[in-house]
């Protein structure tokens, strides 16, 4: 099992730079895939990116692509998404989430993939 706990959400101006991380727990960490999700308020969730247990493959939504950079580093037990060039729509909750039944299904970003969620971190925009 996998615990997951996100930070580093506030607030930023559009066109700004801001972090969010993910801390896990367990031993296993590095043999889930990882991903970010975010939802709106009166929105489904719906995903942001995905990073292999390696690091080596990531896959990124449309919407946040060029401007999102997702990471990760298996010894801490830590993932990350750097967001730059933020707009206004950005504004949400963002999840992190560990999926390891299917792998093209996780990368791919399927909701259903994922074991595990955290709670959550608000970024909210600004114009």
């Amino acid at each position: 099992q996998v615990q997951l706990v996100e930070s580093g959400g506030g607030l930023v101006q559009a066109g700004g730079s801001l972090s969010v991380s993910c801390a896990g727990s367990g031993r296993t960490f590095s043999t889930y895939v990882m991903g970010w999700f975010r939802q709106a308020p009166g929105k489904e969730r719906e995903f942001v990116s995905a990073i292999s247990q390696n690091g080596g493959s990531t896959r990124y939504a449309n919407s946040v692509k060029g401007r999102f950079t997702i990471s990760r580093d298996n010894a801490k037990n830590a993932l990350y998404l750097q967001m730059s060039s933020v707009k206004p729509e950005d504004t949400a909750v963002y999840y992190c989430a560990a999926g390891r039944s299917s792998y093209f299904s996780a990368m791919a970003g399927s909701r259903s993939a994922y074991d595990y969620w955290g709670q959550g971190t608000q970024v909210t925009v600004s114009s």
